[in-house]
Parts: C-alpha cells; structure tokens; sequence
C-alpha cells in the first residue's frame, strides 16, 4: 500500500482513538461495522449521531429554562402593598374582662338588679365616665349573664374606649347568647374596623344593617367598604396570577415531558434504523451486499465474476494453486465457475454460521491460505460449515 495513505490512516485512527464519535458520522457506518465483525465493543459515542446530541442538548436547555422560569415566576409574585384609606388602634393587650356564666338561673331579683346597674352605667356614659361604666356593666353581667344587651353594651363601651378586642370578646358573648344581636354585629364591626380587620368588619356591620339599621353602620360602613372591596381585587388579582402561574408550570411539564418522550423515541429509530442498516447492508464482519469483505472481481484463480457484493480487493493472494486436492468436484488451482452462488446466500444455516465470528475467522484463515484447512477439521463447529461449503462449491455431480 502507497506509504502516504498508510500515513493517512494512521492518523485517522488515532483521531478515532481520541474522539471516538467521530464513528458517528453515517458516512463511517460501513467501517463501524468492520470494527464490530472483529469483535471490538465501541463506547455509546460512536453511535450517537449529532441529530440525537442536539436534541438530548434540546432537553438539558429546556431543564436549565424551566428551573430559571420557575424563579423569574416566583419573584414576580411578591405581592405589593395595597392602599388603604382609613385609621387604625393599636391592639389592646390587656387581660380578659369578668365574663358571667352563661349556664347559670337567673332570678327576678337580679335580673332587676342588673336592670339598676345598667342604668347606672348609662348615667356615667353620658358623663364620660368610662371606667365607672365598664364597672357597672360588669356588676350587671355578672348578675345576669344570660342578656346579650349587657354584653354588647358593653363591648360599645369598651370602643369609646379604643379597647376593640375587649369589644370583640363581649360582641362575641353577645352573639353566642343572641345569634340575631344587631348591637352585637354592630359592636363587632366597628371594632375590627379599629384593628384594621376591613373584610371582617364590612361583614359584620352589614349583618347589623340588616337587622337593624342606623346612621351609625351607614358612616362606618362607607370608610370600611372602599377598602374591603381593595383587598378582594387584590386578592383576586394575585389569585388569578398564581393559577396562571401554577398552569404555565403544568404547560411546561408537559412540554418538557413531551420532548424527553420524543427524544427518546427518535434515538430509539435511529439506533433501530443503524441496526437494521447494519443487517441488511450484508453480514457481521463484511459481506455487504454478498459475503464477508465481498469477492469483486473474483478471487484470483477461480470465482469468475466473483460473489455479489464481492471481496474488496479479492481474497489475499486467493486461492494459491486451488485448495489442496481442489474442492471435490473442481479443479486444483480456482474454483468452478458455474457455482450456484444463491445456494449459499440462501442456506440458512451457511448464513447463520456467517455470523458467528469464530466461524468466520476460521474461514478466512482458510482463505488466506488453504494449507490452514487442516488445523480446523478437528473443530466440531467450523469443519462441517467448511465441508458444506466445498460440497456447494464443487457443483453439481
């Protein structure tokens, strides 16, 4: 061989050595399975095609997009501050006031009793005197804990006197004595109006409104209701961003799962079309299109014509001077040439044994030089593939 493309080749192979998905290329598929019929185990590279990289790439990009969507997603819901109009107290932290028990009798005297401290406590009211009314209420709780006027008079109290969860405890009492207390709602309402509760307290006071309405709800209820109806929208805004959200999330899933699923199935084609490739183009180790490494141009001394697909370039040195004592039924020194050479293709178990890489070493040992015959006619699986082939080769008797 020309000592430049010896050269040439060498320095292939050490290029296929340091970067074996170079073997990738469709081009070299046929020196690939050359490879392959001597038994060589190439690493996954040597398969992967750049089509099949790209889109693994495709899927690697789109995992790396989705983890930085999914962030940018996240930031972009920090809910904003809404504007609210309106003042607000500071909670009152004080301890429970006197509650009465609600399970108690209560007799005519103190119920008249408690009318008398209720009165007292409405005297003090309207002198300002908010704490002695606190103390009457209290005393008339306490007499008699089962009127739910006694509680929401108080919790009214408690109001003027910018307590608002004192208020709720008693407008609370209130209504579980009376689920119908207007004064209860009422009292409820403008409290977590206080404490900024604006829903709540919208709620409540139109509750009371409804049972019994007065200009009092009416003016508290036009501060709390604009900002009741803010905090709805915003909640509904964000509500409707994190389903948009939550859905995009779900689109790109299945997206994403979508595309691993096509990958997969395109590099499983390929890697079935390189096999079925690799089948029909001829057997493991060479014959494509005939039999192994092909016969063009016959083998030198007999084959004339040579085999489909044919030995490139003919076997070494062919068959120097015929096999010894020739093929029975040839001529020492070539090979008939009125060979049936579909008997060959088409015998299954010639093309079985074809495959088997022992079997083919062996008879390209016996190609190379007959004088080798002998040593495999001891060998239980190559002699009678030989000695089927010589009796298809000597023609018909």
């Amino acid at each position: 061989m020309d000592g430049a493309k010896l050269d040439q080749l060498k320095q292939f192979i050490e290029q296929c050595k340091a970067d074996p998905s170079i073997l990738s290329d469709p081009t070299l598929s046929f020196f690939r399975d050359y490879l392959e019929s001597l038994g060589a185990d190439l690493p996954p590279s040597a398969y992967e095609s750049e089509d099949s990289k790209s889109k693994s790439y495709v899927v690697e990009e789109s995992d790396e997009e989705m983890d930085a969507q999914e962030e940018d997603d996240d930031s972009d819901l920090v809910e904003s501050d809404v504007e609210l109009e309106g003042e607000t107290v500071e909670p009152d932290n004080d301890p429970p006031q006197k509650m009465g028990d609600p399970t108690v009798e209560v007799s005519e005297e103190n119920r008249d009793a408690s009318q008398m401290e209720k009165g007292q406590a409405v005297e003090a009211i309207s002198e300002g005197k908010l704490e002695e009314a606190i103390e009457h209420l209290t005393e008339a709780i306490l007499l008699n804990p089962t009127s739910a006027i006694m509680y929401a008079t108080r919790a009214s109290v408690y109001i003027k006197m910018k307590k608002p969860n004192a208020a709720i405890r008693d407008a609370n009492a209130a209504l579980e004595i009376n689920p119908d207390s207007a004064k209860g709602y009422k009292s409820r309402g403008i409290a977590r109006s206080m404490l900024g509760q604006w829903e709540e307290a919208a709620k409540d006071l139109h509750l009371a409104s409804k049972l019994d309405y007065d200009e009092e709800i009416s003016a508290v209820l036009k501060k709390v209701e604009p900002n009741a109806h803010r905090i709805e929208e915003h909640r509904r805004k964000y509500e409707r961003l994190r389903k948009e959200k939550e859905d995009k999330k779900i689109e790109r899933e299945r997206q994403h799962r979508r595309a691993q699923a096509q990958a997969e199935y395109e590099k499983a084609k390929k890697k079935e079309q390189s096999s079925s490739s690799r089948t029909h183009e001829g057997m493991p180790g060479g014959f494509p299109g005939g039999m192994p490494g092909g016969f063009p141009g016959g083998m030198p001394g007999g084959f004339p014509g040579g085999m489909p697909g044919g030995f490139p370039g003919g076997m070494p040195g062919g068959f120097p001077g015929g096999m010894p004592g020739g093929f029975p039924g040839s001529t020492p020194g070539g090979m008939p040439g009125n060979i049936d050479y579909s008997k060959i293709l088409n015998d299954p178990e010639l093309m079985a044994a074809f495959k088997d890489p022992e079997v083919m070493s062996a008879l390209q040992d016996v190609m190379k030089n007959p004088a080798n015959l002998a040593k495999h006619q001891a060998n239980p699986k190559v002699a009678p593939i030989i000695a089927k082939m010589m009796a298809k080769f000597a023609g018909p008797q």
